[in-house]
């Protein structure tokens, strides 16, 4: 059950993100008057499950059809030099009956039957289709590449910016109900952080209290381990045992942080208050209870929880005592742990039972700014985690996901704010991937276009047609790379 309601959330999120961006092109095309022949959510290779169209001024629909012919005749013949060449001879659409859907010029809406992605089929435009038909029949003045650059610019760039805007509105909406809520590096420091074997490797240690790092306070907590891979720091200022300790981060480590896959190397303390003792559980045997405030096993002192889960698992298939406060007595309780090293008894986790959490209520009025704000902190941050992937001195290309990484970081259970906030997330990681200056991205076209004003020349059809094929490659390959990755995992 877990997995599938993952499962719905990605796609669901996903469905949203396409419809978003393909909306953005369809939308910006029309306004320029360009003809979209197709817009479809996923991908309808062979047939589709719904599609309609408007014919003679009638809408028709259909459901699990397959594709309708093209308006093309294909002639394969050998030219002079015995070369093979494809000839498209347009069919007279006045010959055809009068419910045939190629006698409309008219966009057809459809679903297809592969759930990833969806597209828009813009007139006259060299797309990830690889439609040469329509290319090599004189320009109509309806077609894309018919209209002035900056039309085509503005169409081209309509998708991203509607991720943009998606994420903008999602984060308004986010903080107008619920706020935003962190917990304060400072309030942190009020029991020092827990250190994992890498940052202990680092030189941090456990009841360190972050100061700054490279020489700037971080309010959120949770802020300083990206902190510390985006910008790539050098130094960790603590403070230990009251004095200031500065500390030279090695030159690998944004590669072993990346590498370990998991952002909590270094994580807020609190002392173990017993939430619920299992029954017939060492725990139970030895006289636990609820509220009782472990502190020690045998001689060795285990102040917070984070202590006693490195500290328990030395004892197993042992009789130990352990320490607990009980109101204003201290206590020992003895009891044998099984070869597991397990007490049975489940800790307090609930963070606002040991640290204050910081809360930012918003109107809608103040959420306007706030949400710019945080969707373009977002977008400088996902920027920075690109560029790292292409970077081959970091390895931060092992630590690329595909749809299996994606679909993780939605949670167990369907809680409409974290959809919302990963939603949000992934419309600007579509963004950010989508502008890359990759031919078959939009991000492709933008950089022509750019091109094209500045240097007020064309790319010819042939041009663009080779173009769009080495960035398909390029795009499967990270595909790949994603997906490899993700496979990889699975079996580690």
């Amino acid at each position: 059950m877990t997995i599938l309601i993952k499962v719905l959330q990605f796609f669901l999120s996903l469905s949203i993100l396409v419809f978003i961006h393909e909306l953005g092109h369809f939308l910006a095309a029309k306004a320029f008057k360009t003809r979209v022949d197709k817009f479809y959510l996923f991908f309808d290779w062979g047939f589709s499950i719904f599609r309609c169209k408007k014919v003679n001024g009638r809408w028709r629909f259909k459901f699990f059809a397959k594709n309708e012919p093209e308006k093309y005749t294909v002639t394969e013949y050998k030219d002079a030099a015995g070369k093979k060449q494809t000839k498209y001879d347009p069919i007279d659409v006045d010959t055809l009956p009068e419910d045939d859907w190629r006698r409309s010029d008219s966009t057809e809406y459809g679903i297809g039957w592969f759930p990833l992605g969806g597209y828009n089929k813009i007139a006259g435009m060299v797309d990830e289709s690889m439609d040469k038909s329509q290319m090599q029949q004189p320009p109509q003045p309806w077609e894309f590449r018919s209209k002035p650059a900056w039309q085509r610019f503005i169409i081209m760039i309509a998708g991203v910016t509607m991720n943009v805007l998606l994420a903008f509105v999602i984060y308004i909406g986010l903080l107008t109900k619920e706020g935003e809520q962190y917990l304060t590096t400072a309030e942190v420091n009020k029991y020092g952080i827990s250190v994992d074997s890498l940052a202990y490797e680092f030189g941090l240690r456990d009841g360190d209290k972050i100061l700054a790092v490279d020489g700037e306070f971080i309010e959120k907590f949770n802020d300083i381990p990206m902190q510390i891979i985006l910008e790539k720091a050098k130094t960790i200022e603590v403070e230990r045992n009251g004095k200031d300790t500065l500390i030279n981060l090695p030159e690998d480590a944004v590669t072993k942080l990346l590498s370990k896959q998991d952002a909590n190397f270094i994580n807020y303390r609190f002392p173990f208050v017993v939430e619920r003792v299992l029954d017939n559980s060492a725990g139970q045997a030895g006289g636990l209870k609820e509220e009782d405030v472990i502190i020690g096993i045998n001689d060795v002192e285990t102040p917070y929880y984070q202590d006693f889960v490195k500290t328990i698992k030395q004892f197993r298939n042992q009789d130990i005592k352990l320490s607990v406060l009980r109101g204003a007595d201290t206590i020992a309780l003895a009891m044998h742990l099984s070869e597991e090293g397990v007490i049975g008894a489940y800790c307090k986790t609930y963070l606002p039972d040991y640290y204050d959490i910081e809360t930012k209520d918003y109107t809608f009025f103040q959420a306007i700014p706030a949400g710019f704000s945080k969707t373009f902190d977002e977008l400088g941050d996902y920027w920075k985690q690109v560029k790292l992937i292409f970077s081959p001195k970091t390895k931060a290309y092992e630590s690329v996901g595909g749809f299996i990484s994606i679909g993780k970081i939605f949670p167990d259970q369907w809680v409409w704010s974290i959809f919302w906030r990963m939603t949000a997330f992934l419309s600007i990681a579509l963004a950010v991937m989508n502008i890359l200056p990759i031919p078959a991205l939009d991000g492709g076209h933008i950089l022509f276009l750019i091109v094209e004003i500045v240097t007020r020349r064309k790319p010819s059809d042939k041009f663009m047609e080779v173009a769009e094929t080495v960035g398909l490659v390029l795009v499967l390959g990270l595909v790949i790379l994603a997906n490899g990755n993700d496979i990889i995992r699975l079996f580690r």
